[in-house]
C-alpha cells in the first residue's frame, strides 16, 4: 500500500510476535483483581476500555510508539492493542457503509414512489383538462400563463431606459462579515462565502437598476473581535458602474445592517445560532419595514412604500430567515447554497470515522438539512455555481426532483393546472470578481519574447516596491527563485492540503523543481484553534518533518486580505502554479483570482472547478484522492514551458466572463422573472383620522377598565364583584361607570368599523357572521398584546374542557393587576374552529368581543371579534366576526388543496410487517371542521399514525408544499398552507398588516402542546410558560428519532422566555409578568 509503509511494517511486526488475545502476557498486565475474579473476557476488555473514544488519526501516533518501544513484552502489548483498534475501525466502517446502503436504497425507492404518485395525478389532470373548454378548465393555468406573459414583459423591461428603483435584501448570518480588511480565515464561518455576499452587494448597488442592497447579517459585540462587528450599519458603496453618483438618493447604495440576536457579548459558531433563527428574523423584519417607509419617501414620493424586490438567502441559516421573511412580506425568495447539508453528510457517512448521531451533535447536520428544505419550499430561484450543483448535490433533497421539476414547468408553459404542485427553478450564475485592484506581472518580465494577454481588464505593471507579505513567504525558502505552487485555503479537513503536502513530498523531482506555499487562514496559537483546524495544521507541520521539507514549503502565520492579489502575483511572477486539491469544491472562487493574475491552475474534478476549468481552459483537472496525479499535473505545468504559457494566456482572455457587471446583468435578468406577489392588501381605504384620539382614549381608560373585564367567577360582561373592584381600586362605582363606558365604546367602534355578512352556523349561542373589515381592526391601537396559546384539551374527548376556561380567566385577572395604564389587547390562538370557539366561551360567560383577533383552525383562519346585536329569534344574540379576507389571499401562495388530498390518502395508508399498505388508514378526512385553507382529519390509529416529518417529506417527494400538524392532543390532523401557522399569523402577519411591534407581544404557552408549539416559543416577544396546566400533548408526533432537537429550535438561556411558578394562578403569571419588566 503506496503511502502507508507503517501499516505494512505493523502487519508484519503483529506476525512476529504472536501473542494472541488469550495468551498468558495479557492476562499478566489486568489489574490483579481482575485476573482473580475469573470472569475477564479479552474481547470484551479492549473493545470497551482500549477503542472507547479513539479515532483513526491516533492510528499513526500508536505505532510511533510501539516501534519506539525496547521492550520486547511492552511492545507486543502496544501492537496488540493497535490490532484491537483497527480491527474496531475496520467494523465501524463496514457498520455505517452497510447502513447507508439501505438508506440509500429506501430513500430511492420512497423518491421513486413520489414520482410515480405526482406523474399519475398529473396525468389525471390532464384527461380532465380535455374533456372539457380550457379556459374552463384551468383557470390557475390561465393565471400561470398571465404569471409567465408579465415576467418575460419584465425580462424585456430590463434593456429600457433604466429607473434606479430596486430594493434588495441580501442575508448571511454567520461569520465575521464587514466590507474592509475581512479576516478570512480566521475560522470555519468566516471564508469564501463572506467574501462572495460582501463583493455582490456591492456589484448590485452599482447597477443602474438597482436603489439600495442591504447585507443583513449578525451584530457580535464580543470582546474577542474586533469592534465593527458591533456597528449596527456599514456603508459599502454609493457609486454606480455608469458613474452617475448623482442619481444615488439619500439613502441609495450598499449597506450591512447587523442584526442582534443570541447573546449579544458571545461570537457563536453558526452551528449554536440556529435557536436563535427566529430572533433575527424579527429584527430583520422591523428594518425592512422601515425602510420600505424610507424609501417609500424617497422613490415615490410617500405614495407608497417600496418592498423588496427579492429576498436572497445565503446558506442553509439565512435561508431559513429568507423563508419566513418572504412569507411575511410576501415578496419573492431567492436562495444560494454555498454548500448542502445533504452532501456533506453523504461525505462524511462514507468516511465511516463518525456514525451519523455524532455527525449530527458535532454539525447539527440534520437541523442544517431542514433549514435548506424549508427554503426550497418557499424559494422562487435557486442560484448555483455550477450545474453538478443541481443534479449531484440539490437532488438529494426532497424538495426538488429534477424530472419532476421538468414536468411541471412544461404544464405551466401549457397553461395547465399542477393541483397545487411547486418545483423551485435552478439557475447556474458563477460568481463574480472585482478587477479593479488586479494588478498582472507583465509577460514579457516573465518570459522573453511573449505577448501579454488581454489587458482589457487588467493593467501591466510592476509596483515600485516589494510588498511585506513576499518577504513574509520568501523567508521560508532555501531557493526563493524557484517557481511557486500556491494553495490558499482555510486548514480545513475537506480542502485536503495534507493529500497535497504528501504530494509534494514523495515526488522528487517536484520538490527539485518547484516550492510550495500553504497560505492556510491566520492563527497565533495552534492550540486555540478549533479542533479541525488544529488537526489539519498539526499534521501538515508533522509532514513537513517527515519528509524533510524544510527551505521548501512556506506556511505564514499571518496575512490581511489585502495581501492576498499580492501573493497571487508572487507565484505568478515565479512563474508558478495556483492549486486547489480540495475534496469537492462548490465553486472555487480562488481559482478565479488566480486566473485574473494570470496563475495557470490544478484543480478537483469535484464541483465548480469543472465549470470553470471549461470556461476559461486555463489548467488541469485532477482526482483529489490521488497523490500521484496531483503531482504529475503539477511537474507537467511547471516543466513545459509552452504549455504554461497557454495556460495563462487563456486565463487572461476569458476571464472577463466572471466579472461583477456580467453576473449582476445575469443575476437581474433571472430576477425579473420571479412572480412579484408583494403586498396588495384589498382594504387600504382605512379611515384613520379618530386613531390619535381614540389611542388616548383607550390609554386613560385601559388600566382601570381592564381590571372590570373579570367578576370572582369568571363571568364576562355580567355582575361586576364588588369586592373585587375594591380591592383593585377602592373606588368601585366610578370603576363600574369605567366599564360601562368601556363596553358601550367598544361596540359603538366594532359597529362602526364593520359591516357584517352572515354565514351559516349551528352554534346555540348564536349565529356567526363572516366580514371583511372596512377599517382596520381595534388592535391596531393596542401598544401591548397578550395572546393565549395554551393548548388545553379534554384528552379524551380531545377539544377545550373546562381547564381552558379557567386559563383565560386567570389570565385576564393577572393583566388587569399588571396593566398599569397601558392599552393593551387580548388574542386567542387554538387549533378549534371559530364555531368550536364561541361555543366553548359563550357557556362560560366570556364574549369573544373581549379578544381583539381569534385565530382559528391552527392558523389557517384569523377573525376579529365586531361586537353583539339581537338575534333574530330573540334567543340570545348574533355574535360578529369579521374574516380577514386579505390573510385568506396571503396564504392561499402554493396551496395544494385537491393535489394534498390524494397525496394524503396514500401516505394515510398503514403499512403492515411486511412494508406493504393495506386498506386501513392511520386518519380519515373530518369535513365538519375543515375550511379552505385547513384539511382536517381525525387520528383513528394514533400508534401507526406518520410523524410531522415523516409527512412533509412524503409532500415534498410529490411536489407539494404545506404546513402539517397534529393538535389537539394529537387527536386530529391539520394540514394548511405553507404561509400559514399560529405564529406565522401572529408574528409575522399581524406585525406587517397592524403594524404590532413583535417586542410588546405576551405569548402564553404550556409546557407543552401542539407540533406548532415550539414555533411560538423563541423570538423578540415574550413568552410565559405556564407550568401544571397540560394534561396532554401531540408534541410526541413530531420528528421521527436521528432527527433535530427542540434544543435547536428554542434557546435554553433566552431572557424573553419565564416560567410560572408554584400553584397555577393569577398571582403566579403576575409574577412571570413582572419578571419580564
Amino acid at each position: 500500500m503506496a503511502g502507508n509503509e507503517w501499516i505494512n511494517g505493523y502487519l508484519e511486526a503483529i506476525l512476529d510476535t504472536g501473542a494472541g488475545f488469550d495468551d498468558p502476557r495479557t492476562d499478566q498486565r489486568l489489574p490483579t483483581e481482575s485476573r482473580e475474579s475469573g470472569g475477564f473476557n479479552a474481547t470484551k476488555y479492549f473493545v470497551e476500555e482500549v477503542v472507547s473514544g479513539f479515532d483513526e488519526s491516533d492510528i499513526h501516533r500508536t505505532w510511533m510508539k510501539a516501534t519506539a518501544t525496547r521492550d520486547a513484552k511492552e511492545r507486543s502489548a502496544r501492537l496488540e492493542n493497535l490490532c484491537w483498534r483497527i480491527w474496531h475501525i475496520t467494523r465501524k466502517k463496514k457498520q455505517i457503509e452497510l447502513e447507508n446502503t439501505h438508506r440509500v436504497a429506501r430513500q430511492t425507492k420512497e423518491r421513486e414512489r413520489g414520482h410515480k404518485d405526482a406523474a399519475e395525478d398529473l396525468e389525471d389532470l390532464l384527461e380532465e383538462v380535455k374533456s372539457v373548454a380550457p379556459l374552463e378548465a384551468s383557470p390557475d393555468g390561465e393565471v400561470e400563463k398571465k404569471v409567465i406573459k408579465k415576467a418575460s414583459q419584465q425580462e424585456i423591461s430590463w434593456d429600457q431606459p433604466k429607473q434606479k428603483k430596486l430594493y434588495l435584501v441580501l442575508i448571511s448570518l454567520h461569520g465575521l462579515v464587514r466590507g474592509t480588511n475581512m479576516e478570512l480565515g480566521r475560522d470555519s464561518d468566516t471564508g469564501g462565502q463572506v467574501k462572495y455576499v460582501v463583493e455582490l452587494a456591492r456589484a448590485l448597488a452599482r447597477m443602474p437598476e438597482v436603489y439600495r442592497v442591504d447585507l443583513l447579517t449578525r451584530q457580535i459585540s464580543a470582546p474577542e473581535v474586533d469592534w465593527s462587528y458591533g456597528d449596527p450599519t456599514e456603508m459599502l458603496s454609493t457609486d454606480s458602474y455608469e458613474g452617475d453618483e448623482e442619481e444615488v438618493g439619500e439613502s441609495g447604495g450598499a449597506y450591512i445592517v447587523r442584526i442582534p440576536c443570541g447573546p449579544r457579548d458571545k461570537y457563536l459558531q453558526k452551528e449554536l445560532l440556529w435557536p436563535h433563527i427566529q430572533e433575527f428574523v424579527d429584527g430583520a423584519l422591523a428594518h425592512i419595514l422601515n425602510m420600505t417607509k424610507v424609501l417609500g419617501e424617497q422613490i415615490s414620493s410617500g405614495a407608497e412604500p417600496v418592498w423588496p424586490h427579492v429576498i436572497h438567502g445565503h446558506y442553509a441559516d439565512a435561508g431559513d430567515i429568507a423563508s419566513l421573511l418572504s412569507g411575511a412580506l410576501n415578496v419573492p425568495m431567492v436562495l444560494t447554497g454555498h454548500s448542502l447539508g445533504r452532501n456533506k453528510l453523504e461525505q462524511l457517512v462514507k468516511q465511516g470515522r463518525q456514525s451519523k448521531e455524532d455527525i449530527n451533535a458535532a454539525y447539527k447536520i440534520m437541523r442544517r438539512i431542514e433549514a435548506e428544505e424549508l427554503s426550497l419550499d418557499a424559494a422562487e430561484l435557486v442560484v448555483t455555481s455550477t450545474r453538478q450543483e443541481i443534479d449531484e448535490q440539490w437532488g438529494l433533497y426532497d424538495g426538488f426532483d429534477v424530472k419532476l421539476e421538468k414536468k411541471i414547468r412544461a404544464r405551466v408553459k401549457q397553461g395547465l393546472s399542477c393541483n397545487g404542485r411547486y418545483m423551485p427553478r435552478m439557475v447556474v450564475i458563477p460568481p463574480g470578481m472585482d478587477f479593479s485592484n488586479v494588478v498582472v506581472q507583465d509577460t514579457a518580465e516573465l518570459i522573453d519574447g511573449e505577448p501579454d494577454g488581454d489587458g482589457t481588464l487588467v493593467s501591466p505593471m510592476s509596483p515600485p516596491t516589494e510588498p511585506t507579505i513576499w518577504s513574509e513567504i520568501m523567508r521560508f525558502f532555501t531557493n526563493p527563485h524557484k517557481p511557486m505552487i500556491l494553495a490558499l485555503a482555510r486548514p480545513d479537513p475537506k480542502k485536503n492540503m495534507t493529500t497535497l503536502v504528501k504530494a509534494f513530498g514523495e515526488c522528487r523531482p517536484l520538490r527539485e523543481l518547484a516550492n510550495l506555499t500553504l497560505v492556510m487562514g491566520n492563527r497565533d496559537d495552534i492550540d486555540e484553534m478549533a479542533g479541525g483546524n488544529a488537526n489539519v495544521l498539526t499534521t501538515v507541520l508533522k509532514l513537513i518533518d517527515k519528509y524533510d521539507l524544510y527551505g521548501q514549503v512556506a506556511y505564514p502565520k499571518h496575512h490581511k486580505q489585502s495581501d492576498v492579489p499580492d501573493i497571487y502575483r508572487l507565484a505568478a511572477k515565479t512563474k508558478g502554479v495556483f492549486i486547489n486539491p480540495a475534496l469537492v469544491e462548490p465553486f472555487g472562487l480562488t481559482l478565479i483570482e488566480a486566473a485574473a493574475h494570470g496563475l495557470p491552475m490544478v484543480a478537483t474534478k469535484n464541483g465548480g472547478p469543472v465549470d470553470i476549468h471549461r470556461t476559461l481552459g486555463n489548467g488541469l483537472l485532477v482526482d483529489p484522492h490521488n497523490q500521484e496525479a496531483i503531482a504529475n499535473a503539477l511537474l507537467k505545468l511547471l516543466a513545459d514551458r509552452n504549455l504554461w504559457v497557454e495556460c495563462r494566456r487563456n486565463g487572461l482572455k476569458n476571464i472577463h466572463l466572471y466579472s461583477w457587471p456580467a453576473h449582476c446583468k445575469t443575476y437581474l435578468s433571472r430576477v425579473a422573472l420571479c412572480r412579484m406577489r408583494q403586498p396588495q392588501w384589498q382594504n387600504t381605504s382605512f379611515v384613520d383620522e379618530d386613531l390619535d384620539a381614540d389611542s388616548q382614549g383607550d390609554s386613560l381608560r385601559d388600566a382601570q377598565d381592564i381590571s372590570l373585564r373579570l367578576s370572582d367567577d369568571g363571568e364576562r360582561y355580567g355582575s361586576v364583584n364588588s369586592s373585587l373592584l375594591r380591592n383593585i381600586n377602592g373606588n368601585s362605582e366610578r370603576l363600574k361607570q369605567a366599564f360601562e363606558r368601556h363596553k358601550l365604546g367598544r361596540r359603538a367602534s366594532s359597529q362602526d368599523d364593520y359591516e357584517p355578512k352572515k354565514f351559516e352556523s349551528n352554534d346555540k349561542a348564536g349565529s356567526i357572521n363572516g366580514t371583511s373589515a372596512n377599517r382596520p381592526p381595534q388592535l391596531r391601537r393596542r401598544r401591548r398584546l397578550f395572546v393565549i396559546a395554551v393548548d388545553a384539551y379534554d384528552v379524551s374527548l380531545g377539544h377545550s374542557n373546562k381547564e381552558t376556561i379557567n386559563i383565560i380567566s386567570e389570565i385576564f385577572k393577572a393583566v388587569s393587576l399588571e396593566a398599569a395604564g397601558r392599552s393593551t389587547g387580548f388574542v386567542l390562538s387554538t387549533s378549534l374552529t371559530v364555531s368550536e370557539t364561541v361555543s366553548m366561551l359563550n357557556p362560560a360567560g366570556i364574549a369573544v368581543q373581549e379578544f381583539d383577533a381569534l385565530i382559528c383552525s391552527s392558523g389557517s383562519e384569523v377573525y376579529y371579534p365586531s361586537g353583539q346585536s339581537a338575534s333574530e329569534d330573540g334567543n340570545g344574540q348574533d355574535i360578529q366576526l369579521s374574516s380577514d379576507a386579505d390573510y385568506e389571499t396571503h396564504i392561499d401562495y402554493r396551496w395544494g388543496g385537491q393535489g394534498l388530498k390524494k397525496a394524503l390518502s396514500r401516505l394515510a395508508s398503514v403499512e403492515d410487517g411486511n412494508g406493504d399498505t393495506d386498506n386501513r388508514r392511520f386518519v380519515v378526512e373530518d369535513p365538519q371542521t375543515s375550511n379552505s385553507h385547513c384539511l382536517a382529519y381525525t387520528v383513528k390509529i394514533s400508534s401507526k399514525a406518520a410523524k410531522v416529518d415523516e409527512l412533509r417529506h412524503g409532500l415534498r417527494l410529490r411536489g407539494l408544499r404545506a404546513h402539517v400538524m397534529y393538535c389537539q392532543s394529537g387527536t386530529k390532523l391539520h394540514v394548511i398552507p405553507l404561509l400559514a401557522s399560529r405564529s406565522q399569523a401572529l408574528r409575522l402577519y399581524m406585525f406587517v398588516r397592524w403594524g404590532l411591534d413583535v417586542a410588546n407581544m405576551y405569548v402564553f404557552v404550556g409546557e407543552t402542546g401542539d407540533t406548532d408549539y415550539e414555533e411560538l416559543l423563541a423570538g423578540t416577544h415574550k413568552t410565559i410558560i405556564l407550568k401544571g396546566v397540560l394534561k396532554g400533548t401531540s408534541e410526541h408526533l413530531l420528528r421521527s428519532n436521528g432527527s433535530y432537537t427542540k434544543e435547536d429550535i428554542v434557546p435554553s438561556d433566552s431572557p424573553n422566555i419565564v416560567s410560572t411558578e408554584g400553584v397555577f394562578g393569577s398571582d403566579s403569571i403576575l409574577e412571570a409578568l413582572r419578571k419580564l419588566g
